[in-house]
């Protein structure tokens, strides 16, 4: 039996007050959980990179307890997964393109020759390439979300974790940027496992995701 790329055993959050969050997360698909800001979901993307350890639960990422890998193990795994943090992260003193190099120059052993050509290249696929000087502060909040994914995805990972994505974007925005999370579509689903955390979602790029969860009242629903 294969296990699950992200599986959930009975973790700690507020919204969920008797026995945890557990939910196995389908490989090769979308799986969005919606909730309120004060329900916890927003950690569990953390909690599955190990950047928190849940109070009580386990969260298993690709087969392993990132928590309770040691920390250079743990930052070389975490190159398996794609980050998106809510807003964008960004460095505000780096320009754009500097910003997608930055996993690139710490997590790899690439030249600098061969970072500038892949983020030539990513660039140019996020439709970014006329910016790539400008620092977060200098362009729109698209094109900042658009940087962050670039970013999160400069590893081409096959796990792609997602907090608020779609905040303040329009529904054309909000698409795209789904679409390119899923890397493609083949014969099984997505070319990548997306998990998706937030509140607000467009009802275009609800229908476009495979499996959608709500928390309500402390239960979690599938919303069929």
């Amino acid at each position: 039996m294969n296990e699950p790329p992200i599986l959930f055993e009975a973790v700690a959050i507020p919204g969920i007050p008797d026995g945890g969050f557990s939910l196995e997360v389908a490989a090769l698909s979308t799986t969005l959980i919606q909730a309120p800001e004060a329900s916890g979901v927003d950690l569990l993307s953390r909690y599955a990179l190990g950047l928190v350890r849940p109070a009580s639960g386990r969260v298993l990422l690709l087969g392993k307890d990132v928590a309770a890998l040691p920390r250079r193990a743990a930052l070389a795994f975490r190159r398996n997964v794609g980050y998106l943090p809510a807003g964008d992260g960004l460095m505000q003193n780096l320009s754009l393109r500097d910003n997608v190099a930055l996993p690139l120059r710490f997590g790899s052993r690439m030249s600098e020759g061969d970072i500038a050509g892949r983020v030539s290249v990513i660039l140019g696929q996020f439709r970014l390439a006329g910016a790539g000087d400008r620092r977060p502060a200098d362009v729109t909040d698209e094109m900042r979300r658009r940087t962050a994914l670039a970013r999160a995805l400069a590893f081409d990972p096959p796990v792609v974790l997602m907090e608020d994505p779609f905040d303040g974007l329009t529904t054309r925005a909000s698409t795209e940027l789904l679409t390119i999370a899923r890397g493609g579509e083949s014969d099984d689903g997505s070319r990548r496992t997306v998990f998706i955390t937030g509140q607000q979602v467009p009802s275009v790029v609800e229908r476009r995701i495979e499996w959608r969860f709500r928390l309500h009242r402390g239960e979690l629903e599938h919303d069929a």
